[in-house]
């Protein structure tokens, strides 16, 4: 498990620092200029969803079309995800969604924006703004999406073929790793991966993940 860290600075209180509501906390998050993503992005994708969700979902980064929209999986992961979430008897809109990282990260392919894998140093430079969020929104269960989420909250000997669907606990909140919804868009069957089964899985640790919520 890795530790939270310092929210606003080395010489900040997170106790007496952390703003009053979500609302404060994405204004701060705006000006982020903590690594080198924030330069070549439309701005901060900050999380979305209810100030008090039960369940948080933590995805790796914005994508092309949440940067451009400014808002968390609204391309055809979110998209996907709904559909997921739908299936498994979860409400979107009492789920919060954000990501590990808030800034798109990605290279050019002619006018094309490709997505890159954020590297270390963005995931650690964007855990404050996820500490606060969930500090701020105090879930009762997380669902990581996707390797990146993963190694952000439990460390970079995370797994997620060998993780995935498995409940444990994470600073007194229960936590479900599985797989991000891009995985699903991308199955190849050359490769043996059959789009159908693994939204299936997909669906299965969702539910899992429902299991968990407490009325």
């Amino acid at each position: 498990m890795t530790e939270p860290l310092d929210v606003f600075g080395d010489a900040a209180d997170t106790a007496t620092d952390l703003p009053p509501d979500l609302d404060a906390l994405r204004a701060r998050a705006a000006g982020c200029t903590a690594c080198e993503l924030y330069r070549d992005t439309t701005g901060t994708v900050f999380g979305s969803g209810p100030p008090r969700a039960r369940l948080v979902m933590v995805g790796e980064q914005p994508g092309d079309q949440e940067d451009r929209q400014q808002a968390p999986f609204v391309g055809p992961a979110g998209r996907l995800l709904d559909e997921a979430l739908d299936e498994a008897g979860i409400a979107r809109d009492d789920a919060y969604v954000t990501n590990a990282v808030k800034h798109f990260n990605f290279r050019y392919q002619g006018k094309r924006r490709i997505h890159e894998t954020p590297k270390a140093g963005h995931i650690k430079a964007c855990r404050p703004w996820l500490d606060a969020e969930l500090a701020l929104v105090e879930p009762q269960v997380l669902l990581t999406l996707g390797a990146t989420a993963g190694k952000a909250l439990l460390g970079s000997s995370f797994r997620i073929t060998a993780e995935r669907g498995e409940p444990r606990t994470w600073n007194d909140m229960a936590l479900v790793p599985t797989i991000h919804p891009s995985a699903i868009l991308r199955a190849d069957p050359a490769r043996g991966q059959d789009r159908d089964e693994m939204f299936a899985g997909f669906v299965a640790d969702l539910r899992v993940a429902r299991g968990l919520l407490r009325d």
